[in-house]
């Protein structure tokens, strides 16, 4: 008996001591640079130009933890690999701040689960932590959930990224602009059945899957249309960004006090500026981008200018106008649609009004652009006629907005698009949910490769031009 519980106290020990190695943080002070150590005291500086490889010991990591402040300079960039070898193999974690303008943001998984808001300011200490669980590769920025990966079985790879597999490997910092810093690196090994309890869904089958092939090309991958409604919670729209690795844009509909119809959706219509602004404190430090869709006609004279330019961007459609005899009118609701004249007049009634629309509201992009409603989509080619498309696309381009594809509307049709990229107009993709089903934004795509669409001709908050265009209302 007391052999017995010797030996269970020796495999006690051996157990508490197996699970301490996996889960102590160990401080990562050593690095190598050109084969020269570089020991971190304090902080860790890398410069653009400069790979350090980890020299701490253990140089093999499977699953892991690794912990740590960063503070990127003004335009700099650097990348943290790691399952390095040295080489090419690896994944990459970006970091590199600044403004929505199409770069990879603070976070990213290079080629993979590209991000394009940073939750990191230039010039300021935040923590991160990425952390590989088997095929689940996590990251946390401000100790938010940005990435949550889970490489599939088949993995898609391009050749330039093809080491971009997880297995095994050491950790490198490479700087690409200005200067990055980094302080307190810690990394604990995990066990081998460690598991991220954030990965609640099935990974996405890559070989036919457009968006990581988008996501390969660099090409920015962002659905600036997505309401909370209809059952869709912000959680539920964290989760589904970061498994389909589409960045989301949410935004609210915001009406004038006494434009707004009511029963406009399921969703919260603000309406005053103080819950527009109380709606931003809450979703501020979110990893999503930040718009308004203004909705009616009064909704830039009911909420202050520094309000709506808090927001990544603006947008409005053409969808709810005041028709030829005063009606308020939505479009999309065949009741409201009061055909009093004939249909070619109520079409070129449509179009004046959605030309004054743009040319007098001050948002980014336009949404649902070119719907129609039922009565005249069974002809949607015949309506649209060059004259009218015209009309419509010269007002978007002399005011720098924006197209948006619509993956759930399936509009503009390819003919219309086309003639817009002809103009030089820029493009967003967006969905418009009704509900928590989602779009994978298959039309969004289609598009892209039926006009040869590029990185060039997105669109991206950089470019708003919603701040002079609401100096010339004042």
């Amino acid at each position: 008996m007391k052999r017995f519980f010797y030996y269970l106290s020796v495999l006690m020990l051996l157990i508490a001591t197996s699970c301490s190695n996996f889960s102590k943080p160990t401080p990562m002070k050593k690095w190598k640079s050109d084969g020269s150590t570089v020991k971190v005291d304090d902080q860790l500086s890398v410069n653009a130009g400069q790979k350090l490889v980890f020299s701490g010991g253990k140089e093999d990591f499977v699953n892991f933890e690794l912990t740590g402040m960063a503070n990127v300079g003004s335009d700099a960039s650097a990348a943290l690999f790691f399952h390095n070898d040295g080489a090419e193999k690896g994944y990459e974690v970006l970091f590199h701040n600044g403004p929505i303008d199409g770069t990879r943001k603070t976070g990213s998984l290079a080629a993979v689960r590209n991000l394009y808001r940073s939750l990191a300011e230039d010039g300021e200490w935040f923590p991160f932590t990425v952390a590989v669980r088997n095929k689940n590769i996590s990251v946390k920025i401000n100790d938010v959930d940005v990435v949550c990966y889970t490489e599939p079985e088949n993995p898609y790879r391009i050749d330039e990224y093809k080491g971009r597999i997880l297995g095994s490997g050491n950790f490198a910092l490479v700087g690409y602009e200005g200067v990055v810093d980094f302080k307190d690196l810690k990394v604990a090994a995990l066990p081998p059945d460690a598991i991220n309890p954030q990965d609640t869904m099935p990974p996405m089958e890559e070989q036919d899957n457009p968006i990581i092939k988008l996501q390969q090309a660099n090409f920015p991958v962002i659905d600036y249309h997505i309401h909370i409604k209809g059952g869709l919670t912000m959680q539920m729209a964290h989760a589904r960004s970061m498994n389909y690795g589409i960045n989301f844009g949410i935004g609210p509909n915001a009406y004038g006090p006494m434009d707004n119809p009511g029963d406009g959706g399921s969703g919260k219509q603000y309406e005053y500026d103080g819950e527009l602004m109380e709606y931003y404190d809450s979703v501020k430090d979110t990893p999503f981008l930040r718009g308004v869709q203004g909705e009616g006609r009064k909704w830039v004279y009911s909420f202050k200018k520094e309000s709506l330019l808090a927001f990544d961007y603006l947008y409005t459609d053409g969808m709810t106008i005041i028709d030829h005899k005063g009606r308020l009118t939505r479009t999309y609701r065949p009741n409201e649609v009061i055909m009093d004249i004939s249909k070619q007049a109520y079409m070129d009634m449509l179009v004046d009004k959605t030309a004054k629309i743009l040319a007098e509201e001050p948002a980014d992009f336009f949404a649902n652009a070119f719907y129609l409603p039922n009565v005249l989509s069974v002809d949607y080619d015949g309506y649209w006629t060059d004259a009218r498309i015209d009309k419509i696309l010269d007002v978007m381009a002399s005011n720098g907005i924006a197209l948006e594809i619509s993956a759930r509307y399936l509009v503009p049709s390819q003919y219309i698009l086309q003639r817009a990229k002809d103009k030089g107009i820029k493009f967003v993709f967006g969905t418009n949910n009704g509900d928590a089903s989602y779009y994978m934004l298959e039309y969004c795509t289609d598009m892209v490769d039926a006009l040869g669409l590029t990185a060039d001709d997105m669109w991206f908050p950089s470019m708003s031009t919603r701040a002079e265009r609401m100096d010339k209302l004042e």
